[in-house]
């Protein structure tokens, strides 16, 4: 009698889905919250100081676009410079005339620094506490030339740019203790009581402003021995021609010397400002980089400890016919799912900061997509190198030395 062999077809371990592999994953987490937790902050740390510094570099170089658009970036100044023996050059008195019949010039106004009259709140301050505030002889279409703004009272007029009147910028009426403008406010400019009339905000693209006292021109001219002699002029011009114009200011303010004359842009030191501020940002990103690969660190500590402590779970389930692949891809999903909660948590966390410091400080909030996709990719690729080896050498364990190990 003939026997017939008959072929049974190997049966194959049976694969895991996605979700079988996510509940499996989040099993040891769940039976560990507190380590899960301590764990998963140490990655959020380092995403929440990454998103949080490109957040807020962001939200200041915004903030930074906004103010120049709002001011303008066509504004140009012209300074008097130094002299071939290192001495302080002079301008004409008619430079300010001279430049506003340069055709692309729409607007040209200037000051005059005025060293010998020195700033006190009154006559009883001891000489030598000037605060370090200027007098300058300022024309009156100079807030429009420079963008200037008044936080009280009214800038000079026709009227009281011939008498004691004063208007003083934002760090001068600081200094001085002087909030807002009154009646009876005044200040000693040059050994003389002016009246205040009014305080300005703070001038962003002419700064040297804001630790001065501004004074009408016929005035200083009178009272405080001024010669007359513009000290920086500030010019509006065409966008399309403002390099044209640049060309030819120093040899317009002062033709016999154009050496002596320092041409400069405010928005460009504006914009080295944001370089500085960027640089400085570029240093708490590598911070919050050092503090993301501590994390991963701690990642791959509880999950090196996790193996030791449930090898009897291991054996237990590679002598329920688990694979190596499926072991593996448990504890690497674990390891992935430590670090996606930290990842989210701390993009969740620097957008909250970012956001809060935004409108704390009055700029436009911006997060880039790319900060907070880029930090959770970061969380996951940390998360896959902290929890390869833990998983390659839970999966290396054999049932009988896992299942006699207690």
């Amino acid at each position: 009698m003939a026997v017939v062999e008959v072929k049974r077809p190997k049966l194959a371990p049976a694969g895991m889905r996605l979700g079988d592999v996510m509940r499996v994953g989040a099993v040891g987490l769940r039976t560990r919250p507190l380590r899960a937790f301590l764990s998963a902050l140490g990655i959020a740390i380092g995403i929440a100081a990454m998103v949080g510094v490109v957040g807020l570099s962001s939200s200041s170089g915004a903030e930074l676009d906004r103010t120049l658009s709002a001011l303008g970036t066509n504004l140009l100044t012209v300074a008097s410079g130094t002299t071939l023996t290192g001495e302080a050059a002079q301008m004409p008195k008619d430079a300010e005339a001279m430049i506003e019949r340069i055709g692309p010039v729409e607007a040209a106004s200037a000051v005059a620094k005025i060293s010998a009259a020195k700033v006190y709140r009154s006559e009883q301050i001891p000489e030598a506490q000037t605060g370090g505030i200027a007098t300058y002889a300022a024309r009156l279409d100079l807030p429009a030339t420079v963008g200037a703004t008044l936080r009280s009272g009214t800038w000079l007029n026709q009227a009281t740019e011939r008498y004691p009147a004063a208007v003083l910028g934002s760090a001068a009426a600081q200094r001085l203790g002087i909030g807002a403008v009154s009646q009876d406010t005044q200040v000693v400019v040059g050994g003389q009581r002016f009246s205040v009339v009014g305080v300005l905000n703070p001038v962003a693209l002419a700064t040297d402003l804001d630790s001065g006292v501004m004074v009408g021109w016929p005035v200083a001219e009178e009272r405080l021995d001024f010669d007359g002699h513009p000290t920086t002029l500030y010019t509006r011009s065409e966008e399309a021609q403002l390099e044209a114009v640049r060309q030819v200011l120093a040899g317009t303010a002062n033709p016999e010397a154009p050496n002596e004359v320092d041409v400069s842009r405010p928005s460009d030191a504006l914009a080295a400002k944001q370089a500085t501020s960027q640089a400085f940002a570029n240093l708490l990103l590598g911070v919050g980089a050092v503090a993301l690969l501590v994390g991963g660190v701690g990642v791959a500590n509880t999950m090196v400890i996790s193996v030791l402590e449930r090898r009897s779970e291991i054996g237990l389930r590679r002598s329920l016919g688990a694979t190596r692949g499926q072991i593996r891809t448990q504890f690497l999903a674990e390891s992935l799912l430590l670090s996606a909660m930290g990842g989210a948590g701390g993009v969740l966390l620097g957008t909250a900061v970012t956001m809060g410091y935004a409108l704390y400080s009055g700029w436009p909030s911006v997060v880039p997509a790319w900060a907070t996709g880029g930090g959770l990719a970061a969380t996951l690729a940390i998360g896959a190198m902290a929890g390869l080896y833990p998983a390659i050498r839970a999966s290396r364990l054999s049932p009988t030395e896992a299942l006699s190990t207690p």
